[in-house]
């Protein structure tokens, strides 16, 4: 799925008008320039380290999840500001071939032999080459939908909430639940489902067994609670642009707070 996603990044940043370089984005302080510059950085990150060994030695001890979101915050920090050197054309040409690398690269992957780094918002130790270039889809994915979001109609996020392209995304960013929920006792039994309401529909069931929460696909009868989101909806909520006063509202919601809550503050990205 790297490819279609590559180069649809690449038409509508080709398709940007010089004031939409400077539109602000959901993400953050971070403008349409930012984000780009980003896509760039983690491009050349992930070449320089996973295919290169390039490994840059952190300045403190990494020993747990607040030291790696620390490096994480000042390695995304120092790629935006040296991305704001670069014109918008520079930009746009650098990330179409560092893409193509990118698209080469993962391609190469043993999908099940341990990547280079676990997916840490899983709560993962270890984690395979299949999750780890699917958590690297959905950075580019989400990051892509930033941009076409702060663009107005020219942006045509549906673009990208398409079965083909947004499936995988929601595939990928639900295997957040079992560890959002870790902490949450229930009863032998307790399900919660989530639903996707793409064409074809989407949906996953959490389970607990034996004080263990699982994921899987597919939709049981008679949950113990039940959300139901529109697809814009969702990605906006795992990856951290939907207020939490407004992510109630946006979803339809049955079920105790106890076991709802847990779903809405779940995030597939590191914060």
């Amino acid at each position: 799925h790297f490819p279609p996603l590559h180069a649809a990044l690449i038409a509508l940043l080709r398709s940007l008008e010089a004031a939409d370089w400077d539109r602000p984005t959901v993400a953050g302080a971070w403008r349409v320039r930012d984000v780009a510059a980003h896509l760039l950085d983690i491009d050349l990150r992930k070449l320089a380290a996973h295919r290169d060994g390039h490994l840059l030695a952190p300045e403190g001890p990494v020993e747990g999840y607040p030291d790696v979101l620390a490096l994480v915050h000042r390695l995304n920090a120092g790629g935006v500001e040296y991305g704001r050197r670069l014109s918008p054309t520079l930009l746009t040409d650098l990330l179409e071939v560092t893409g193509r690398w990118v698209n080469t690269f993962v391609a190469t992957l043993d999908p099940g032999a341990t990547a280079l780094f676990a997916v840490a918002w899983a709560g993962e130790a270890r984690s395979d080459n299949r999750f780890d270039t699917a958590r690297d889809y959905t950075e580019r994915w989400h990051h892509q939908m930033q941009i076409r979001s702060a663009v107005g109609s020219r942006g045509n996020p549906a673009a990208l909430l398409a079965p083909r392209l947004g499936a995988p995304l929601f595939h990928t960013a639900v295997r957040v639940l079992p560890h959002a929920y870790r902490t949450v006792d229930a009863p032998e039994g307790t399900a919660v489902v989530l639903v996707v309401t793409m064409e074809p529909a989407l949906a996953w069931t959490l389970r607990c067994d034996a004080g263990r929460w699982s994921l899987h696909e597919g939709e049981v009868a008679g949950p113990a609670a039940r959300v139901v989101a529109p697809p814009d909806a969702l990605w906006r909520l795992f990856f951290n642009a939907l207020p939490a006063a407004q992510a109630g509202a946006s979803l339809s919601l049955s079920g105790p707070g106890e076991l709802l809550g847990p779903l809405l503050q779940a995030r597939s990205v590191m914060v």
